[in-house]
């Protein structure tokens, strides 16, 4: 059975790489260096980058602003991911390049979702009546 890869057990330089992959990332679509009308229309964050125990994969978690065509920027993203694995792999230094997979960013919806239930009338009754621990 596959160990179940969480923030709490990675360890620090996966961390770093992937903090490192995240700003290189960042970096390039922010200079829209991908060379195409659909990144460049559009504002695109990349949230996280999720390496893989042996630093050959990585996972790199995007969202466009305001989530305005998602599934387009995921595409184009897609599309030009021999470039971005490339440059990656020139500014890393590496022993292997990792491989990247771009992938939607949904933590923005589910934080909603949770911050909407919190706000139910019928919750905020609840919460209202929860004895105080002083």
């Amino acid at each position: 059975m596959a160990k179940q890869t969480t923030p709490e057990n990675r360890s620090v330089r996966l961390l770093k790489v992937g903090e490192q992959v995240r700003h290189i990332l960042s970096e390039l679509l922010m200079r829209q260096e991908a060379h195409d009308d659909v990144l460049s229309a559009h504002t695109v964050s990349v949230t996280e980058v999720r390496m893989s125990a042996d630093l050959r994969h990585a996972s790199a978690f995007i969202k466009a602003l305001l989530g305005e065509d998602e599934e387009l920027v995921l595409k184009a993203l897609r599309t030009h991911t021999a470039f971005f694995q490339r440059e990656v792999a020139q500014r890393l230094r590496l022993k292997y390049a990792p491989k990247l997979k771009f992938v939607p960013d949904e933590s923005f919806d589910t934080a909603r979702k949770i911050e909407n239930l919190l706000r139910d009338p019928k919750v905020q009754r609840d919460l209202d009546a929860a004895p105080s621990e002083d």
